[in-house]
């Protein structure tokens, strides 16, 4: 089953499936039922069969789906005869699970329904904590419950040993019907509706699914237990509701809707990680009195809905915070059903021609949607019917002027305009509806009776996409009837008076017209329900499988043979003569145009450079299409010179696809980063351009060894900066940041950055490698550079601009140094306590993995864990790590009441979980311009920024503050740092009651901390003279919130809290410099940094960056993004919006540098200029 599928059912009950990247439906197998519902999920396929039973349809994969069973002998000992099975009458079953209070033999235990298959028989299993066991596998302890050990002691008492037995589920790529309890009054009520959805539940486990149904009698059930390991589920369960359902749909986070017989809508809410089933009911009323809702569809953040008289609605306003939503839309258009999918794309069924729509232009700024377009896909057995007759019909139809009625085949998307341009008096057909986004009260239908709604709904002239402009119908009687084609068929709610008969086969019917149910491809199988020129008419659709993205191309809206089933059978009248003439008048036709074409070029001179050179080489690509894996290509950088002496270079990947080969290209001048990628497993590095930075997907290349990486990334990386003509040291107002990677980047800022008219757009930003690893980086526009690695090292830059497997000019070896860091890799043992045997590695199934990250969402264990990259090694072996925050006890462990929680080093009685901390320490060594500043370990560093009021003749000696905080908390100032001594002298300890976390000053010498239990503060009289201030001032924190970070430019004060959420320090004058309270600006924020320039001496200048946590692209979705503040202003000192650039993997950024000055007159041009939000 392809990975992403549309899937249908038609009216004689088939279901069909209906792939993004093909053309033609399919017929599911196992297709001997007859459905009346369905609702698909990613990986498999809920259905409701004519006999209202549920049945499931999981697709085949290489991995099975296996669920291990366990069960455990136990067993006491008896003076008489030893080790036995006759226990005590207080003690557990001598076989029961591991709990011990339910009966467990190993006959005892069946398979849950016949879909399942054992793999095997039942065995011990002789492993316990790692280690193997005693030949037998018996663990011992005193009694039960205790703690188990491998050895037998002299006071072991009893002992157990667990028994292992794996089954597979068999029914996949067939409906397997859904079992139910042996117990007839358990049995819920035959089914009439179901829905599937709730696999992206917030802190969801990956594969868990909820599958909610309503039945005949108005109830509404719950699945429970449903999940990728047990598909099946275990049981159904009731849930009360106010009234009696009749629909429902779950979509795919945490919206429920439910339709009633009276008409109105209940909202489930409630529903999260821990109660998927929620807590309470909300009743939203219909759109109109009397017109009540018959189907709803609920997605993301959308919910459609179709009303008794077939109006279409969309919700406004919802979300998981209010999934009831705030106001009813009316939309263009009359559906029997609609469904919304995955990325909240929307599909629906006509109401009379019963053909499937798909809703164009749904985008995440605008959920819902421009117009329908019909989905004219054929069966897959209809594409076997167009010969090589038809082709050459619709060559004749373009070439030759012989054949009659060649305009009135069905044409594509590009020749469409043409054929709409001919007025047909004696046709009636469908015209393509857009709704109207500006009307607040939506767009309802036109029809001839009415002439047009008050509420203008736009209507396209042109059936075509492309083509011609859309205009404003003051009625349908006024518009020119447009012919229309199965290719380019729109969706109307005109009603159609032309009768509904088959159309004739010869010539002389073939210029008339059917009504909307004729239309479109037909099978022509003896063995199918549908008739010769008889198209599929649906019933009911479901896209939770489909995942169809913005802007991508679908084959579903045009027919592939390029005629209609009509002018197919006109093609049986073709004579042999005819096709010869056809075929001599093309290539007279082809010969003339290629003669005329090179007359036409003649005068041109030949396009040949001067120079040119080629390297080429074999690299893995990752795939930009699904299914994304590593693709071997060959790869091309050709650098040539222009005649003027210009240099440029374009980089050519060719692939194979399905043994054709392809490529594609991507010119350096535009390239805006390469980086390396952070990969257990291959030398792989990214290459960005605006587009792919706005997609959130770059060309990910792969090198077979890491010298190949180095080499290509030093050639690529030198080919850009020929390019581009960046050239030598950055300057001191450079924008630097660090990836995750510990990869240290610069931008240049344009010399006339203030002067532009529109500021360059962060996504054209371009970023080239510095050598060296670091953490975080900090500068000043006087070229004072400070670093921090991964092991708390101080780093200072030197001033060249290589090292690594960054290449420079042969003049800057000299200030390029050996550098190395060390950093640690942790991941978490986890337990939770069992009343029987104690603390344990078994955790419920809802738990964590007890060897997991920090988060206990990714599986970590010693075995599988390893180092960053291939650049990495290993310096240490693992080890306990006692110095996480919380502290633990003498064994390393940290309690608390459950995962994730509040953990302490000491245990209490409320305690149920606890964690333990393993590090393994490893190393890289490489080089770059940086100087390692000794001896004092660094956790933050910040430079004062140079202020845009600073006297410009300043000597180069004058001192720089600068202010860090050691890695044990404490706060430091730096004395002697200048542009000739960037290292400084000596450091200066200033007091502290508490060990700090960050540090800031501003331009105007505020010093700004955080400490380590998230408390602000301020401190007082730092100035040239007294550099160390005089006291600090405690600055109560945003309320219920802990800070991590702040940074402070010329006049502002922003700081993160550890949920990232951004906030600005309101009321901060000269005379109160403290400022007054908190002002929340943004959430998904990692770190933020404020420059000189912070508020702006006029509009249009930005000074406020941060590195944004997630950001979606319209390919996927970055970790890490450059984002900058836009609108930030004296009258709007947060600012109004983000300007997203380079992302994916980036940790810091630093724009403390970059206070370039502008001239007066530019800064009176950009006054009246509003600033540019992208």
């Amino acid at each position: 089953m392809p990975a992403s599928v549309l899937w249908a059912v038609d009216l004689f009950g088939r279901v069909y499936t209906l792939s993004t990247a093909g053309q033609y439906w399919q017929l599911c197998r196992d297709a001997q039922l007859e459905f009346k519902r369905l609702s698909a999920a990613t990986q498999c396929c809920w259905g409701i069969a004519g006999d209202n039973q549920v049945y499931l349809y999981v697709g085949a994969s290489d991995v099975p789906i296996r669920r291990r069973e366990e069960t455990y002998e136990n067993q006491r000992w008896n003076p008489m005869g030893g080790f036995c099975e006759k226990l005590l009458p207080s003690d557990r079953w001598p076989w029961s699970d591991v709990s011990g209070l339910q009966h467990r033999l190993l006959d005892g235990v069946a398979l849950p329904s016949p879909h399942w298959e054992w793999e095997s028989d039942w065995y011990v299993d002789e492993n316990f904590g790692g280690e193997p066991t005693e030949k037998g596998g018996w663990t011992y302890a005193i009694d039960f419950p205790a703690t188990y050990t491998r050895d037998k002691k002299w006071n072991s008492c009893v002992r157990r040993r667990k028994w292992i037995r794996y089954r597979r589920y068999k029914s996949r790529d067939v409906w397997a019907k859904i079992p139910s309890k042996d117990d007839p009054k358990d049995l819920p009520d035959p089914f009439s509706d179901l829905s599937v959805g709730g696999w992206e539940i917030t802190e969801e486990p990956v594969g868990r699914l909820s599958v909610w149904a309503v039945s005949l009698q108005g109830k509404v059930w719950y699945r429970e237990d449903v999940s990728h390991p047990n598909p099946e589920g275990s049981s159904w369960s009731l849930v009360d509701t106010p009234g009696e359902a009749v629909q429902i749909s779950c979509g795919p986070h945490d919206l429920l809707w439910v339709t009633l017989w009276e008409g109105q809508a209940l909202v489930r809410e409630g529903i999260n990680r821990n109660n998927p089933k929620g807590s309470s009911w909300s009743v939203v009323e219909p759109p109109g009195a009397g017109n009540g809702i018959t189907h709803v569809s609920a997605g993301v953040s959308v919910v459609w809905a179709v009303t008794k008289d077939r109006k279409v609605w969309f919700r406004r306003g919802v979300n998981s915070h209010n999934p009831c939503g705030t106001s009813w839309l009316e939309m263009v258009g009359e559906m029997t059903m609609v469904n919304v999918g995955l990325n909240d794309q929307v599909w629906g069924i006509g109401c009379e021609e019963r053909v499937v729509y798909f809703r164009q232009g749904v985008t995440p700024s605008e959920l819902s949607g421009k117009t329908w377009k019909a989905i004219v896909a054929a069966r897959e057995s209809d594409h076997s019917h167009s010969g090589s007759s038809s082709s050459l019909l619709s060559a004749g139809c373009f070439f030759g002027d012989e054949v009659k009625g060649g305009s009135e085949s069905a044409p594509s998307d590009t020749d469409a305009a043409s054929e709409a341009e001919r007025p047909r008096p004696e046709q009636s057909a469908p015209e393509e509806l857009s709704d109207n986004s500006r009307d607040p009260k939506g767009s309802s239908a036109l029809s001839p009776e009415t002439g047009g709604s008050a509420e203008c709904a736009s209507v396209d002239t042109c059936p075509a996409e492309g083509q011609g402009e859309a205009t404003q119908a003051p009625g349908a009687s006024e518009r020119p009837v447009v012919a229309s084609t199965p290719a380019e068929l729109p969706w109307t709610n005109i009603d159609l008076k032309e009768p509904r008969n088959a159309p004739s086969h010869s010539t002389a019917g073939f210029a008339e017209t059917t009504g909307l149910s004729s239309l479109g491809l037909c099978p022509l199988g003896l063995d199918e329900p549908y008739g010769v020129d008889e198209p599929l008419l649906w019933a009911w659709v479901s896209g939770g499988s489909c995942t169809v993205e913005v802007g991508s191309a679908l084959k579903w809206f045009t027919v592939q043979s390029g005629l209609s089933p009509s002018v197919q059978s006109l093609s049986l009248s073709i004579t042999p003569a005819q096709t010869a003439a056809w075929r001599k008048q093309i290539f007279q036709q082809l010969t003339e145009r290629t003669k005329r074409e090179l007359e036409n070029f003649r005068h041109y001179e030949q396009a040949v450079e001067q120079s040119v050179w080629v390297k080429t080489g074999s690299l893995q690509w990752w795939c930009d299409s699904k299914p994304h894996k590593w693709v071997d290509v060959r790869v091309a950088l050709e650098q040539f010179t222009g005649h003027d002496g210009t240099h440029d270079s374009i980089l050519f990947i060719y692939y194979m696809v399905h043994e054709e080969k392809k490529y594609f290209h991507v010119f350096l001048n535009e390239v805006t980063a390469l980086v390396p990628v952070l990969s257990e497993a291959k030398h792989c590095f990214a290459l960005y351009n605006p587009e792919r930075t706005r997609q959130r997907w770059p060309v990910r290349l792969a090198a077979p060894t890491e010298q190949d990486m180095n080499d290509w990334l030093a050639l690529l990386s030198l080919s850009c900066c020929i390019s581009r003509k960046v050239h030598g040291r950055p300057s001191p107002r450079a924008i630097w940041s660090v990836t995750c990677k510990g990869d240290v980047f610069v931008s240049e800022p344009s010399p006339d950055l203030e002067a532009q008219d529109r500021l360059l757009p962060c996504d054209q930003m371009f970023w080239r490698q510095m050598g060296g690893h670091l953490s975080m980086v900090e500068a000043n526009s006087r070229g004072v550079v400070w670093g921090i690695g991964y092991d708390h090292t101080a780093w200072v830059y030197t001033g060249g601009y290589s090292g690594g497997c960054v290449h420079g000019l042969a003049t800057s070896n000299s200030n390029i140094y050996t550098q190395s860091d060390v950093k640690s890799i942790c991941i978490y043992e986890n337990q939770r306590w069992n009343p029987v045997t104690g603390y344990t590695s078994r955790g419920l199934p809802t738990d964590r993995y007890m060897w997991s990250d920090a988060t206990g969402l990714q599986e970590c264990t010693k075995a599988s864990t390893k180092p960053p990259s291939l650049q990495w090694t290993w310096v240490s072996d693992w080890y306990v790590d006692f110095s996480v925050p919380g502290g633990t006890d003498q064994e390393g462990w940290q309690y608390a009441s459950d995962f994730p929680a509040s953990y302490h080093g000491y245990k209490t009685m409320k305690d149920f979980v606890r964690r333990r901390c393993w590090a393994r320490k490893c190393k890289l060594v490489t080089s770059g311009p940086w100087l390692e500043v000794a001896p004092v370990a660094l956790g933050d560093v910040s430079i004062i920024p140079e202020s845009p009021e600073s006297p410009e003749g300043d000597g180069r000696g004058r001192s720089i503050a600068l202010w860090a905080v050691s890695d044990k908390g404490d706060i430091l100032c730096r004395l002697g740092v200048s542009e000739l001594n960037p290292a400084g002298s000596s450091w200066l300890h200033i007091g502290t009651d508490q060990p700090f976390a960050s540090i800031s000053i501003g331009a105007c010498y505020q010093v700004w901390a955080v400490a380590r239990d998230g408390s602000a503060f301020y401190r007082g009289s730092v100035s040239p003279s007294r550099p160390a201030g005089d006291c600090w001032y405690h600055i109560p924190s945003p309320p219920k919130q802990r800070l991590t970070q702040v940074s402070v430019g010329q006049t502002s004060v922003y700081a993160l809290d550890e949920n990232g959420n951004l906030w600005y320090r309101g009321g901060v004058t000269p005379s109160y410099p403290q400022g007054s309270s908190w002002e929340h600006v943004s959430t998904n924020v990692r770190r933020v940094s404020v420059g000189p320039l912070d508020q702006g001496l006029r509009r249009g200048v930005f000074q406020v960056w941060v590195i944004a946590d997630k950001v979606q692209g319209t390919h996927g979705l970055s970790r890490g993004t450059v984002c900058r503040r836009t609108g930030v202003q004296p009258q709007e000192p947060r600012g109004l919006g983000w300007d997203y650039g380079i992302g994916g993997g980036w940790d810091h950024i630093s724009v403390r540098a970059n206070a370039t000055r502008a001239s007066r007159s530019v800064s009176t041009e950009q006054e009246a200029q509003d600033p540019v939000c992208c």
